[in-house]
């Protein structure tokens, strides 16, 4: 079991890398970096390949909409580069509130989207001349829609990798498919390990069965908080706010997929109290009404042997990478945290 982190940077990002070179050596496999509506990441993961030198460094996402395929590609390429092939591609469609409301550009088709960016990517990469003629994007531009004179191009530098790994956040059952389908790793949020398969299980299997076998088996990058400890079970409440943001705040009613998957989850009634509460604005009711239940089997969180009891509960649901939040007051205590958990997976 690999052992990941997202980062939060918002005590100063020059303190946070540093927090990572620590981390590094504590046992951290892989960091992502966040890109919502805050500074971009790529600067970020710039800095941090010069700050580090085992780490994998991820996108944790770059947005669908907001780059055209062609950029994120050649970003990625150069982070590859700078980072001495130690880049992963992590991408997602994020939400309607973020790219309609932040970028101004119209959320559609995510699931079409996704599949035409991976594969002028890895054409990129491959270093072909692009040419793409796909429903969202067309590479050489047509002439009716231009100049007439686009042609075709490949990238000018020879890219480290032809092949960078590729990370989707999907949730939905058409975009779980495709994921397991086309990318080298799937990216849950929530995930519930004893309920996984019955959620998702017919999606993953249907996307298998249409995989290159050159992608390798499919990797799961599996978001969870982490506090070991004989004395941490009060921290389960520091999940309740984020878990009433999404299944409650995130999208209006029936256009809300973490909502979705807390009905599938088999809290329907839950997620309908815990969403009317929300958009009526009465957030910390929202949060109490999360149950306990679900914030114990997607957390790590607990003694030693319930934590360890856990992560062999994720790994039997086909968890390769735990993307933990460690719930410590500074960089010490989250090291404290990484080195308990690698000692615990091995």
């Amino acid at each position: 079991m690999r052992i990941g982190m997202g980062l939060n940077y918002s005590g100063g990002f020059a303190e946070t890398a540093a927090e990572v070179a620590d981390l590094e050596k504590a046992g951290l496999d892989i960091v992502f970096v966040p890109e919502a509506y805050s500074f971009d990441a790529v600067s970020q993961l710039g800095y941090l390949a010069a700050k580090t030198s085992r780490v994998e460094l991820a996108s944790g996402i770059l947005q669908l909409f907001t780059r055209t395929p062609t950029l994120t590609a050649m970003t990625a390429a150069g982070l590859d580069f700078v980072s001495d092939g130690r880049f992963v591609l992590g991408i997602g469609a994020s939400g309607p509130q973020v790219i309609e409301g932040f970028h101004g550009v119209p959320y559609n088709a995510p699931l079409g989207r996704t599949r035409e960016i991976v594969d002028i990517c890895r054409q990129v990469w491959r270093r072909e001349k692009v040419e793409h003629q796909g429903k969202h994007y067309q590479i050489p531009l047509p002439a009716e829609r231009g100049t007439g004179l686009g042609k075709p191009l490949k990238i000018i530098n020879k890219p480290v990798r032809e092949r960078i790994p590729i990370i989707i956040a999907s949730l939905g059952p058409k975009n779980v498919e495709m994921t397991a389908e086309i990318a080298e790793g799937w990216q849950p949020l929530f995930y519930y390990p004893e309920k996984a398969t019955e959620v998702w299980g017919e999606s993953i299997a249907k996307g298998k069965a249409k995989r290159d076998p050159a992608l390798g088996d499919l990797q799961i990058y599996a978001q969870t908080p982490l506090a070991i400890g004989d004395d941490v079970d009060h921290m389960l409440d520091w999940v309740r706010p984020m878990v009433a943001l999404y299944v409650g705040g995130m999208g209006a009613k029936g256009k809300n997929f973490y909502n979705d998957l807390a009905i599938r989850y088999g809290y329907a009634k839950e997620a309908e109290t815990i969403q009317e509460l929300y958009l009526a604005g009465k957030k910390e009711e929202a949060a109490a009404a999360v149950p306990t239940e679900l914030l114990r089997s997607i957390s790590l969180i607990g003694s030693e042997g319930f934590v360890r009891e856990r992560v062999a509960a994720f790994a039997e649901a086909g968890v390769t990478t735990l993307n933990v939040t460690p719930f410590a007051a500074d960089t010490a205590g989250r090291v404290r945290l990484i080195e308990q958990l690698r000692q615990i997976c091995g």
